[in-house]
């Protein structure tokens, strides 16, 4: 599972726009952002500079949150 679209909603970006500096189709930016296909590795890491954010906020943990 990925956060993509939760984080293009927060920034006010369209998936069109993304698609287009990914040079994705929005068919398959539209598949990543409704998770019905995950983006390979080096793709979300794409997606990451693109939108300038740690590849980290594009992915929902497994793992429970352990607040120090």
């Amino acid at each position: 599972m990925n956060r993509i679209k939760e984080v293009l909603e927060d920034k006010g970006i369209k998936q069109t726009w993304l698609a287009e500096k990914l040079g994705k189709s929005y068919n398959m930016v539209n598949g990543y952002v409704q998770n019905r296909q995950q983006p390979r590795l080096e793709i979300l890491m794409e997606i990451a500079n693109i939108l300038d954010i740690d590849v980290k906020e594009l992915i929902i943990s497994n793992k429970p949150q352990h607040h120090e």
